[in-house]
């Protein structure tokens, strides 16, 4: 889950972070008391910020500079409501103005490839860092850290050694690093990145913005987490799936995916995404990612089509199941019992390729039943033609 920057300031602050002080307006009304109470350690000066979850707000006009309580309520009026890159604009937060002399980058984050966390860093803070690292990756310092150990004053003295930061400066922003790898551990983080974080006129070392992503699999133990979802930007299907216990990923295409082990599903999107292109000029395309596990029951088939019959996008629907703890039979149950419960709600075809565990029964079952809208295919490729060919249409 990604968080507001709001609620990353807030996480921010929870463990010791520096940070200035801001505060969350829905209108332009509350916009402008925030100001008034924000401000007053800025001269007035506050800063009217878009809250979405994706880059480029600056770019996007949502992003500005007020001088008085009076044009925070007038520029929230102009920033509540614009869609910057598809996200619609809820709430802004006024954050106190900063008086800033130099501008750093940090992230911690999971490194997958080499199963440990990656620390970056660099002196040059406030601009893309994506442009940074390809320009002059020098400027851009990478270190390991392990898990078992993480940013210890010894590892923070590495960061910043490496990123080349001065003597004076230095020491100050080695300890705001290892507050914030309290927040990567303490918050089951997967990315904790602050750009920029800046050194102010008076030498303090302030985290001015903040980009959080939790890992959903420890939310067993992080209570608290439920309370930071907003509904209103989570996708409604992604938020059914959710609630369902499903593996579901929304995506921009035209074919629903059903797969039981997420192998199996992502390559199901891959002979999909290719039979698109071969055999139907790109018109077909991967709807979602939806893994109904290995020791999915028939209940959890009938949810997983719910979902994705739901998808307004989809024309067509790829169930490919590989029977092994998920008996073919009971899936072939779960699809009959799924299509009687949706009705005439079900109406677009699918197709199935079943293999493995009681084949020869699940696909009596679905030739018993002849729903007009199914066609079972007994080969991967030739599903995924088939599937593929029937969303084009």
């Amino acid at each position: 889950m990604d968080l507001f920057e709001y609620q990353a300031r807030d996480m921010f602050e929870k463990h010791g972070v520096p940070v200035l002080a801001g505060q969350v307006a829905e209108t332009p009304q509350e916009a402008r008391a925030a100001a008034e109470a924000v401000g007053k350690n800025s001269g007035g000066v506050t800063v009217v910020k878009a809250q979405v979850k994706t880059g480029g707000r600056g770019k996007a006009g949502g992003v500005k500079v007020a001088k008085s309580a009076e044009e925070a309520e007038q520029l929230a009026g102009q920033i509540l409501g614009m869609d910057i890159k598809g996200h619609t604009v809820h709430r802004v937060m006024i954050a106190q103005g900063a008086q800033i002399d130099e501008e750093y980058y940090f992230s911690i984050l999971l490194d997958r490839a080499n199963r440990t966390y990656l620390a970056m860093c660099s002196k040059e803070g406030g601009m893309e860092i994506e442009q940074l690292a390809v320009e002059r990756p020098e400027a851009l310092a990478r270190i390991a850290v392990d898990p078992n150990v993480g940013i210890d004053q010894a590892k923070a003295d590495e960061i910043v050694a490496a990123a080349g930061f001065d003597a004076d400066t230095a020491p100050k922003v080695a300890e705001v690093l290892k507050k914030l790898w309290d927040v990567y551990r303490e918050e089951d983080a997967t990315l904790v990145e602050v750009n920029p974080l800046v050194k102010t006129k008076d030498g303090s070392v302030v985290a001015l913005d903040g980009k959080v992503t939790l890992d959903d699999n420890a939310s067993f133990r992080q209570a608290d987490h439920a309370a930071l979802v907003d509904e209103r930007a989570e996708d409604p299907l992604e938020a059914k799936a959710k609630a369902m216990d499903l593996n579901y990923v929304k995506l921009d295409g035209n074919v629903g995916i059903i797969g039981n082990g997420a192998g199996l599903v992502m390559s199901t999107l891959d002979v999909v995404a290719y039979a698109g292109e071969d055999f139907t000029g790109g018109k077909a395309k991967p709807a979602n990612f939806l893994d109904i596990g290995g020791g999915a029951s028939a209940e959890v088939m009938a949810n997983g089509l719910d979902v994705i019959l739901g998808d307004e996008q989809v024309k067509a629907v790829f169930v490919n199941v590989f029977g092994g703890i998920t008996a073919c039979d009971a899936v072939a149950n779960g699809i009959v019992g799924a299509l009687k419960s949706l009705g005439d709600a079900a109406s677009k075809p699918l197709v199935v390729r079943l293999d493995g565990n009681n084949v020869v029964e699940g696909r009596q079952i679905l030739a018993d039943f002849a729903h007009p809208l199914v066609t079972v295919e007994e080969t991967m490729d030739g599903a995924a033609r088939k599937a593929a060919e029937l969303a084009a249409k």
